[in-house]
């Protein structure tokens, strides 16, 4: 197979995405994409089949295909550019409206054409190989048959090696199709989901059920990207529900998609009062898909039974009373849990004849066909030798008591994946139970936890965080930044399976409690567990502390103490926090995080516990009103990055606050979705220690402060997505060390400052979306360190017109994804 037939295949399904997000933008282009669509759809499985087939094709035909790959990449990079051509520009959409149609014409010659021409040819091929394989099978078993006259095959020790011979040749027809058998299994899950849910207008709720790490999300996410079901339901809405929801947040998103309006849940949407006996009707047909469902008093809450509505609930268990029609998500056959293992064991869909097949098989046959575990054990495995693979199947069989059921079983084999993980690799997956399930873990709170509490530099954590990645033990959620030097870890998240963070629970709440390194909350209560009220008179040696509640007041805590503790993690949903007065027991706490899962911003109380935060070098506020200090507090000298994301800072960053003297150390400092914050406090000029500087999605800034080249040692400044911003301070030239700016979405922005060549050092510039910058400064000429400018189309003729040979213009693929906001 020629690399070639891998990246057509990739190709063509990136193209189709960007096909049917244009089928819903643009209109010029609206027809060809359609068109296309149904072109690519029918030719995507062949590409697939020869894809998977290990079949060298002749040359004349893998020159054929190699010009559709290039026919196909330009398609893609065509589609792009008609997704982010702006609808005023007339002229432009016109003429790619003209290349769309072409490219249409292309895919259809080939279509109508050489693919058939192939297709007629193979089948000629195969009936005559097939004929030739019959008339060699029949002499060969006439000529054995001579040979062996009445020996039986298969008994004493003369005609065993026909037997695993045709074995073998089984394994090896079996290695050809097993991965489209595989996809039968989804193939078929989906036509029953789908028969479910269109034209049965009577059930208005319906399931998928199954244990975890089946697929059932996987399945529901494959039914909701379905084109006969998006055809059929004008409105499709996936929710996750999990096991400690905000059940009147998600009701108001719910109702919020029925109504047509485009809420994100974080608004006083008005929830309607109706009577179902009487024929309420909403407009248009309505799916809702509720992921990881647990209880069914939530769910009689977000289930809306209207005429038009149907509500696809997904979940480990069945609910009968409301569940109307359930389908149970079978685990995989024998050869299908063979060709998922092995593609994540050796990288290919068959056992290499250089490994043992026994004990490959024996390993395969402990994850009993559930998918993640087939994965997940499999990565662990790969590139091991023969004894550690012996040793890894001795481990799983002993986790399987009759008297324990499958999920439990589970957990113990799956937990082998982390046995032989180096020691810090370890340590930093079971970190990852600390935090709420099914939610999108900002990467910035991770590094700076595993910065703090094993000792690592930030360089060494993401390392660390991408082998876990390698492993399948999380999923990174990559940025189109992610992985450049100036990549921020605030734009870059992880998320992790709800089975997988079951595991990280299951290893850390082992041991005695008292003696535990981590202090968990498996989910979010109404009050501290009782486990731990019991266990207060003796010292908590935990480093890490995580705690997810309701809102607390003062009588809610009990007096612990944490001699060891440096990471705490308070999670809670509520409009009041009183912060917990055993804060004053934890002497060495480096990093604290304060997230708040409510609808609403969050009032702090008990604020005089940060007088004894003398060593606390994190601090990270979500969703949070932001207070002023009291004046008691002294100041935070060792305090290094603080982020402030979703939180009202009127209060907290006042003019009259004088920044450095509360946090004269600081290198970090980052604002993100902050609707009120109009001016950062001048003091802040005073921070000559601070290295980076991020202001992102603050609608309503509108300038920054005169003397910020007083930041003598900032190095990276971000001001992305402040549409109100006009100007940029003349001040931001006088910063000696400054390496990168963007200024990115800032759509308002006007002109770059005058004496922007000044900055000899800066290195790289993202400007996208500053569509309103129509010249550069002459200075420009000046950035001899300049080697890479990230813009627009339209804006980066006038970089490539500087003359620069060492500048690398590029022009942006992508918008900034905000999915993160609305887990």
């Amino acid at each position: 197979m020629a690399p070639t037939d891998l990246f057509a295949g990739e190709i063509a399904t990136e193209l189709l995405k960007q096909l049917v997000a244009i089928t819903e933008k643009a209109c010029l282009c609206k027809s060809s994409a359609q068109q296309l669509i149904s072109y690519i759809e029918e030719v995507l499985p062949i590409i697939q089949e020869i894809k998977y087939s290990g079949v060298e094709l002749s040359g004349f035909r893998q020159s054929q295909l190699d010009r559709f790959s290039e026919t196909l990449r330009d398609g893609l990079e065509l589609a792009g550019k008609v997704l982010k051509s702006a609808r005023w520009n007339v002229y432009k959409n016109l003429q790619l409206a003209r290349k769309m149609e072409k490219l249409e014409k292309t895919v259809s010659r080939f279509m109508n054409g050489p693919l058939q021409a192939h297709v007629l040819a193979d089948v000629h091929h195969v009936r005559f190989e097939s004929a030739e394989r019959f008339d060699r099978l029949e002499n060969t078993a006439r000529r054995i048959e001579r040979r062996l006259g009445s020996m039986k095959i298969g008994i004493g020790g003369g005609g065993m090696w026909l037997q695993e011979a045709m074995t073998r040749a089984e394994e090896e027809e079996k290695f050809e199709s097993n991965l489209v058998e595989l996809g039968v299994g989804m193939a078929l899950g989906k036509k029953k989901v789908k028969e479910m849910i269109i034209g049965r207008d009577e059930t208005c709720t319906v399931g998928i059920c199954g244990i975890g790490g089946s697929g059932k999300t996987t399945l529901a996410r494959e039914i909701c990207l379905d084109n006969q079901v998006k055809s059929y339901y004008h409105r499709i809405v996936f929710l996750t529900v999990s096991q400690s929801p905000n059940v009147e947040q998600l009701r108001q998103r719910i109702w919020a998609q029925i109504a047509g309006r485009n809420s994100n849940g974080y608004g006083d949407e008005e929830l309607p009062q109706w009577n179902f006996q009487f024929d309420w009707k909403i407009g248009v047909r309505t799916l809702i898909v509720l992921d990881d469902v647990w209880s069914l008093s939530v769910l009689e809450q977000l289930v809306f039974k209207l005429p038009g509505c149907k509500t696809l609930v997904v979940s480990r268990f069945k609910f009968p009373t409301i569940v109307s029609l359930c389908y149970e998500v079978e685990l995989l056959r024998d050869n299908e849990a063979m060709s998922l293992f092995c593609h994540s064991a050796f990288g290919q869909n068959a056992v290499p004849f250089t490994a043992n097949k026994s004990l490959v098989k024996q390993v395969v046959d402990e994850c009993k066909g559930l998918p993640l575990a087939l994965k997940v054990i499999g990565a662990s495995l790969r590139d091991q030798p023969q004894m550690f693979w012996a040793s890894a199947k001795i481990r799983l069989a002993k986790g399987e008591p009759i008297c324990e059921s499958h999920e439990t079983n589970l957990l113990k084999r799956m937990a082998v994946s982390t046995d032989y993980l180096p020691e810090k690799v370890r340590e930093c997956f079971l970190d990852l139970g600390a935090f709420p399930e099914d939610t999108r873990i900002p990467l910035d709170i991770l590094i700076n936890m595993w910065v703090e509490t094993h000792d690592l530099e930030e360089k060494e954590a993401f390392a660390l965080l991408v082998e876990l990645s390698n492993k399948n033990l999380i999923t990174l959620v990559k940025d189109a930044r992610a992985g450049d030097v100036y990549t921020s870890y605030f734009e870059i998240s992880v998320s992790q399976h709800d089975v997988l963070r079951d595991l990280a629970l299951h290893l850390s709440n082992q041991g005695n409690i008292n003696a535990r390194r981590r202090l968990l909350m498996p989910k979010r209560e109404i009050s501290l567990p009782r486990e731990w009220e019991r266990n207060m008179d003796q010292p908590f040696r935990a480093q890490v502390v995580s705690i997810h509640t309701g809102e607390m007041k003062e009588t809610d805590w009990f007096a612990m103490e944490f001699p060891k503790a440096e990471v705490l993690i308070l999670n809670f949903s509520g409009n009041e926090y009183w912060l917990p007065t055993f804060i004053h027991n934890m002497p060495k706490l480096r990093a604290l995080i304060i997230i708040n899962h409510g609808a609403t911003f969050a009032v702090l109380h008990n604020l005089q516990v940060f007088s004894n935060m003398t060593n606390l070098r994190s601090l990270w506020l979500e969703k949070i009103t932001v207070p002023e200090l009291p004046k008691t507090t002294i100041p935070l000298k060792n305090l290094r990055k603080i982020s402030l994301v979703l939180c009202k800072v009127t209060y907290g960053v006042d003019k009259s606050v004088i920044v450095p003297h509360l946090f004269p150390r600081l290198t970090e400092l980052t604002l993100d979705h902050c609707d009120d914050l109009i001016e950062l406090p001048p003091s802040i000029c005073g921070l000559h220690q601070l290295q980076i500087l991020s202001i992102t999605n603050c609608p309503s800034l509108r300038n920054l402060p005169p003397d910020l080249g007083r930041l003598n040692s900032l190095e990276i400044l971000r001001i992305y997505g402040c549409p109100t911003l006009k100007t940029i301070s003349p001040g931001i030239c006088e910063l000696p060390w400054l390496k990168y700016l963007d200024i990115s979405q800032c759509v308002n922005l006007e002109c770059l400052p005058d004496g922007i060549g000044q900055l000899i050092r800066l290195e790289k510039i993202d400007m996208r979306e500053c569509l309103k910058i129509r010249s550069l400064p002459k200075s420009i000429v000046l950035l001899e360190s300049l080697s890479l400018v990230i813009c627009d189309e339209e804006v980066s003729w006038l970089w490539k017109n500087v003359g620069k040979i060492d500048l690398c213009v590029q022009v942006a693929d992508e918008g900034v994804n905000l999915d993160w906001l609305i887990d």
